[in-house]
């Protein structure tokens, strides 16, 4: 009897992980669907070494001195629409997708890592012919940014770091979900075959100080791009630990004009990371947000990205 019942708990469980699994599981939606719904008028792609096909946004004169926005982890070009309309007024605005993220295409088994996003960069650099520009990047965009920065100074007139990750820290006391079950091989794994929505709404919703600015729109956005070819895998397996190699000695190399903004109640990348960029980084200058978290360029888009114009504005001409 007791065999029966014990038999009949263990077909209950199955039929529960099959239904859960059956619930969750997220099919990959093509490219040709996402491009159809996302990609704007100013969409563009670029072949780079490696088979990447890198997609990114422009906006702004062509004639127009040059930035280029780098998203953080999971992010898109789409992070960066409130600041477009007010630095294109100015700019040549060029929002990329790293490999895993948005539009861009990446051949089967593309590994990701930090220094091969920083190498993109410049090749996404040399392949538009831009030998001079500003770049900035929020969290680990802007660990890329750094990073570009101390690889490629000449290349750069201006470094701008919002929330930016670099110095090694504790993990947050109030860690999302999909960042603890990335700890674990089992979870990178079961992440690449689901619909990772329930885990990107609350993750983006423990970013930010006020959950309100995150749209069910947003979310859906973030899922969709996450379920193109061969993203969650590029995600899962990447490698973006020297994006916490950052020290004093190696920033006081850097003499690239840098302004450094951060969300004062930031829950992931406390304020304190942005103050030691700017104490590091000779000649920097630091903005603070109260009551703004990790995304500054989606919580408070018009200050933000008034802030950043001014401060390309004040910078001297350069050739």
């Amino acid at each position: 009897m007791f065999k029966k019942i014990l038999l009949v708990i263990l077909v209950a469980l199955v039929a529960i992980v099959a239904v859960a699994w059956l619930k969750l599981r997220g099919p990959e939606i093509p490219y040709e669907a996402l491009d159809a719904k996302y990609a704007g008028a100013g969409s563009g792609f670029v072949d780079l070494p490696g088979g990447v096909r890198m997609h990114y946004q422009a906006a702004g004169d062509p004639a127009l001195p040059v930035i280029v926005l780098v998203h953080g982890y999971g992010d898109s070009f789409t992070s960066w629409e409130g600041w477009t309309p007010v630095l294109a007024k100015e700019r040549r605005v060029l929002s990329i997708d790293l490999p895993g993220h948005g539009l861009t295409r990446s051949p089967e088994g593309y590994r990701a890592s930090a220094g091969g996003f920083v190498s993109l960069v410049d090749s996404f650099a040399t392949a538009l012919g831009l030998s001079r520009f500003a770049i900035a990047g929020n969290s680990m965009g802007g660990g890329i940014a750094w990073q570009y920065a101390l690889a490629h100074p000449e290349r750069l007139s201006a470094l701008i770091l919002v929330d930016a990750a670099g110095w090694p820290m504790p993990p947050p006391k109030d860690l999302p979900l999909a960042f603890r079950i990335l700890q674990y091989r089992i979870g990178r794994w079961a992440l690449t075959h689901i619909d990772n929505r329930p885990l990107i709404s609350e993750g983006l919703r423990k970013d930010v100080y006020d959950p309100a600015v995150i749209t069910e729109a947003f979310i859906d956005r973030w899922a969709e791009f996450q379920r193109a070819p061969g993203h969650r895998e590029i995600l899962m397996s990447a490698d973006l630990g020297s994006l916490a190699s950052a020290s004093d000695a190696s920033l006081a190399a850097l003499h690239v004009p840098t302004l450094v903004i951060h969300g004062e109640v930031d829950p992931i990348i406390p304020f304190a990371s942005g103050e030691r960029f700017a104490a590091a980084i000779p000649g920097a200058r630091l903005l603070g947000y109260p009551k703004v978290g990790h995304l500054p360029q989606v919580e408070v888009p018009a200050q933000s990205a008034a802030d950043v114009a001014k401060f390309l504005a004040g910078l001297p001409a350069t050739p």
